[in-house]
């Protein structure tokens, strides 16, 4: 199975850790975020990495070339942070196939094999490890509504009124439909090309999505003491 990494943020809240290098470069216990995301997909069994690149983004090449323990790796430049619809859209191109999609500032300790597993038994369209947060902060991510089957029905991005505490973690499977569906997603109100809208057309469409429950842990590296509670975490394992 391909997998997309999307690594082109700034990492603006991480500084003064991102101001020479890219967030997924900062280190988590002894090595950059995307060598733990690499590490991660490698063993879910990707035969391609395609890495979506933007701020020092020569960094990152340099780093890793062309290969990831024998994987080849394409490279694809997101000029503008439009979102993260408009960030998969430049990789349209290099995947022929379903595949993983993982943000590259997250670290994951959980089961991530059960979502692969679901995308590969043909049940799905779709396939997204969620967890459960704390009522007052479902606000800050993707939130999905499930039904009685475990099936996404709607994913709304960062509401106010979130209608569940149910959030997407970052790590996601799909077919080669999402990118249509990507196309077609106007601007949000934050002038971005939101990726759950792109989701919720392939829901109304009739698409079939998967809420796979997190057992285990992860982390988004948004601020330096997110880096140092996953360092704390990965420790203790």
């Amino acid at each position: 199975m391909q997998a997309v990494v999307l690594a082109a943020g700034k990492g603006t809240r991480l500084r003064p850790l991102t101001e020479d290098k890219p967030k997924g470069m900062v280190e988590v216990d002894g090595k950059p975020i995307l060598t733990h995301c690499f590490d991660q997909l490698v063993e879910l069994g990707a035969d391609k990495l395609v890495v979506v690149v933007g701020y020092k983004k020569e960094v990152i090449i340099s780093h890793y070339d062309d290969e990831y323990r024998g994987v080849p790796i394409t490279y694809e430049h997101q000029r503008e942070q439009k979102g993260l619809a408009h960030a998969l859209l430049t990789v349209e191109d290099h995947i022929d196939e379903d595949f993983m999609l993982m943000l590259g500032d997250n670290i994951f300790n959980a089961n991530l094999g059960d979502v692969v597993k679901r995308q590969r038994e043909d049940r799905a369209d779709a396939a997204f490890l969620v967890e459960e947060v704390e009522w007052d902060e479902a606000s800050r991510y993707g939130v999905c509504v499930t039904n009685d089957y475990g099936e996404i029905t709607e994913v709304v991005e960062k509401p106010e009124e979130p209608p569940s505490n149910l959030v997407m973690t970052g790590f996601y499977t799909f077919t080669p439909a999402i990118f249509h569906a990507c196309q077609l997603v106007q601007p949000s109100n934050r002038n971005e090309y939101e990726i759950s809208e792109a989701i919720d057309l392939l829901i109304r469409s009739g698409r079939t999505i998967d809420a796979i429950r997190i057992d285990g842990w992860r982390l988004d590296i948004g601020y330096p003491e997110d880096r140092d509670e996953a360092e704390r975490r990965l420790e203790a394992e």
